[in-house]
């Protein structure tokens, strides 16, 4: 078994980082033998604000992270 982290440093939106880090570990979580952690640091802890207006032409980070969580990733700030 492998564990994968994936430590975060953008904020939510304004860049694609943190959706394609986050859509990468929800892939990854999908496999038996990977083992995810996601760790929110600087402007990437406010990804975790629930309820965020999503700006025009960009994805869910809340979305994403609770489809992480759903599947038992641990998410840390």
């Amino acid at each position: 078994m492998q564990t994968i982290l994936f430590a975060l440093n953008d904020g939510p939106y304004g860049s694609e980082r943190p959706y394609n880090a986050l859509r990468h570990a929800l892939a990854l979580s999908r496999r038996d033998d990977t083992e995810v952690r996601v760790f929110l640091t600087a402007d990437a802890t406010a990804c975790a604000v629930a309820g965020q207006t999503l700006p025009e032409g960009y994805y869910s980070i809340e979305r994403l992270l609770k489809g992480l969580m759903a599947k038992g990733v641990p998410v840390a700030i």
